[in-house]
């Protein structure tokens, strides 16, 4: 994280609790308030990419302790997939849950194919009917 967004929310949170009483209820205001700041971006210093996501109602982006940027909900976490170029070559539901799987995000099968199907309505995902080995199933791939 850059020094200069760091400081300035310290600043905005020692801003916050300002006018509280000194003591442990002030210092746990100031960490709560703290920590959103530093893994909820607001909208006006957001990246465009965290507001198109805010704005498709993808989750908030949380920044982890090696600042890197997971997505919250399962059709924003299916799109990180994506931004790793997971769907250059085409996988099935299960390929994906594998996929999410090795990342921490473990979601059951059935799960996946309503927010599959929402991503390929937004045109976001790409899917196909593919016979292999006498059996019909979808594949999903980018568009």
């Amino acid at each position: 994280m850059k020094d200069k967004s760091l400081l300035d929310a310290r600043r905005r949170a020692e801003e916050a609790v300002r006018d509280m009483q000194e003591g442990p209820l002030k210092i746990a205001a100031f960490q709560t308030i703290l920590n959103n700041l530093l893994t909820r971006p607001d909208a006006s210093t957001a990246p465009a990419s965290a507001k198109r996501r805010k704005a498709e109602g993808q989750g908030p982006i949380l920044e982890g302790a090696a600042t890197r940027r997971v997505r919250a909900s399962l059709p924003a976490r299916i799109l990180t997939l994506k931004d790793e170029d997971y769907f250059k070559e085409q996988r099935t539901l299960p390929q994906v849950r594998e996929g999410l799987g090795a990342r921490g995000w473990h979601y059951p099968i059935t799960a996946l194919s309503g927010a599959m199907q929402g991503l390929v309505r937004k045109r976001e995902l790409r899917r196909e009917r593919v016979s292999s080995g006498g059996k019909k199933t979808w594949k999903y791939s980018n568009p």
